[in-house]
Protein backbone atom coordinates (compact mmCIF):
# COMPACT_ATOMS: atom_id res chain seq x y z
CA UNK A 1 0.00 0.00 0.00
CA UNK A 2 1.39 3.51 -1.08
CA UNK A 3 2.78 5.64 1.86
CA UNK A 4 -0.74 8.57 0.68
CA UNK A 5 -3.09 5.64 0.61
CA UNK A 6 -2.08 4.36 3.86
CA UNK A 7 -2.09 8.39 5.19
CA UNK A 8 -5.33 9.10 3.63
CA UNK A 9 -6.59 5.29 5.43
CA UNK A 10 -5.63 6.83 8.77
CA UNK A 11 -6.82 10.04 8.07
CA UNK A 12 -10.12 8.78 6.87
CA UNK A 13 -10.36 6.54 10.23
CA UNK A 14 -10.04 9.23 12.63
CA UNK A 15 -12.53 11.77 10.96
CA UNK A 16 -14.87 9.00 10.90
CA UNK A 17 -14.28 9.02 14.75
CA UNK A 18 -15.43 12.38 14.97
CA UNK A 19 -18.70 11.98 13.19
CA UNK A 20 -19.77 8.73 14.73
CA UNK A 21 -20.22 9.74 18.14
CA UNK A 22 -23.41 11.61 16.52
CA UNK A 23 -24.89 8.37 15.45
CA UNK A 24 -27.39 8.08 17.71
CA UNK A 25 -29.11 11.60 16.90
CA UNK A 26 -28.64 11.27 13.10
CA UNK A 27 -28.98 8.70 10.02
CA UNK A 28 -26.41 7.06 8.52
CA UNK A 29 -26.76 7.20 4.65
CA UNK A 30 -23.22 5.78 3.63
CA UNK A 31 -21.31 3.72 5.60
CA UNK A 32 -18.51 2.11 3.25
CA UNK A 33 -14.27 2.02 2.34
CA UNK A 34 -13.80 5.93 1.53
CA UNK A 35 -17.46 7.30 2.21
CA UNK A 36 -18.87 7.82 5.56
CA UNK A 37 -22.59 10.24 5.71
CA UNK A 38 -24.53 11.37 8.21
CA UNK A 39 -28.11 12.87 7.77
CA UNK A 40 -30.44 14.27 10.24
CA UNK A 41 -33.63 13.25 9.25
CA UNK A 42 -36.72 15.01 7.17
CA UNK A 43 -37.47 18.66 8.12
CA UNK A 44 -41.01 19.98 7.55
CA UNK A 45 -39.80 23.46 6.69
CA UNK A 46 -37.06 22.61 4.33
CA UNK A 47 -39.34 19.55 2.92
CA UNK A 48 -36.61 17.05 2.30
CA UNK A 49 -33.79 15.80 4.26
CA UNK A 50 -31.26 17.18 5.81
CA UNK A 51 -27.92 17.09 5.46
CA UNK A 52 -25.63 16.78 9.01
CA UNK A 53 -21.83 16.02 7.73
CA UNK A 54 -19.61 13.15 6.54
CA UNK A 55 -16.19 11.99 5.31
CA UNK A 56 -14.81 10.65 2.02
CA UNK A 57 -11.54 9.91 0.49
CA UNK A 58 -10.93 11.56 -2.89
CA UNK A 59 -7.58 11.65 -5.06
CA UNK A 60 -5.52 13.69 -3.01
CA UNK A 61 -7.15 14.60 0.04
CA UNK A 62 -9.95 13.82 2.31
CA UNK A 63 -12.67 15.71 2.77
CA UNK A 64 -14.54 15.87 6.43
CA UNK A 65 -18.01 18.07 5.49
CA UNK A 66 -19.70 19.75 8.39
CA UNK A 67 -22.98 21.24 6.93
CA UNK A 68 -23.83 23.01 10.20
CA UNK A 69 -21.58 25.41 9.66
CA UNK A 70 -22.74 26.38 6.07
CA UNK A 71 -26.35 26.56 7.94
CA UNK A 72 -24.58 28.98 10.59
CA UNK A 73 -21.25 30.31 9.65
CA UNK A 74 -21.08 31.88 12.97
CA UNK A 75 -19.77 28.77 14.29
CA UNK A 76 -16.90 29.57 12.80
CA UNK A 77 -15.92 32.53 14.55
CA UNK A 78 -13.61 31.16 16.99
CA UNK A 79 -11.46 28.68 14.38
CA UNK A 80 -8.01 28.85 13.91
CA UNK A 81 -5.85 29.89 10.96
CA UNK A 82 -4.55 26.68 10.74
CA UNK A 83 -7.89 24.83 10.41
CA UNK A 84 -9.52 28.03 8.45
CA UNK A 85 -6.26 27.02 5.85
CA UNK A 86 -7.98 23.93 5.39
CA UNK A 87 -11.44 25.04 4.27
CA UNK A 88 -12.71 24.29 0.77
CA UNK A 89 -15.91 26.17 0.50
CA UNK A 90 -18.42 26.85 2.89
CA UNK A 91 -18.55 23.70 5.00
CA UNK A 92 -15.84 21.33 3.63
CA UNK A 93 -11.88 20.71 5.72
CA UNK A 94 -9.64 18.79 3.03
CA UNK A 95 -6.84 16.88 5.01
CA UNK A 96 -3.77 14.76 3.59
CA UNK A 97 -2.60 13.39 6.92
CA UNK A 98 -3.81 12.89 10.59
CA UNK A 99 -3.51 16.31 12.56
CA UNK A 100 -4.69 15.72 16.25
CA UNK A 101 -4.59 18.79 17.24
CA UNK A 102 -6.68 20.16 14.37
CA UNK A 103 -9.10 17.01 14.44
CA UNK A 104 -9.42 18.26 18.27
CA UNK A 105 -10.87 21.47 17.24
CA UNK A 106 -13.04 19.97 14.57
CA UNK A 107 -14.55 17.64 16.91
CA UNK A 108 -15.34 20.97 19.17
CA UNK A 109 -16.48 22.53 16.01
CA UNK A 110 -19.04 19.11 14.77
CA UNK A 111 -19.65 19.17 18.79
CA UNK A 112 -21.17 22.91 18.24
CA UNK A 113 -22.94 21.78 14.66
CA UNK A 114 -25.08 19.03 16.81
CA UNK A 115 -25.53 22.16 19.06
CA UNK A 116 -27.10 24.11 16.17
CA UNK A 117 -29.11 21.43 15.09
CA UNK A 118 -30.62 20.33 18.42
CA UNK A 119 -31.38 24.00 19.34
CA UNK A 120 -33.00 24.83 15.74
CA UNK A 121 -35.39 21.66 15.66
CA UNK A 122 -33.38 19.85 12.65
CA UNK A 123 -32.54 16.57 14.36
CA UNK A 124 -35.24 14.32 13.78
CA UNK A 125 -33.95 11.75 16.48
Amino acid sequence: MSNQKNNFNLCFNELKKILKKYEKHLKVTSNKIGVYNLYAGYNEKYKRDIYFGGVVVNKNYVSYHLMPIYMNPKLLDKISPDLKKRMQGKSCFNFKEVDKKLFKELSNLTKRGIDFYKTNGLLSR
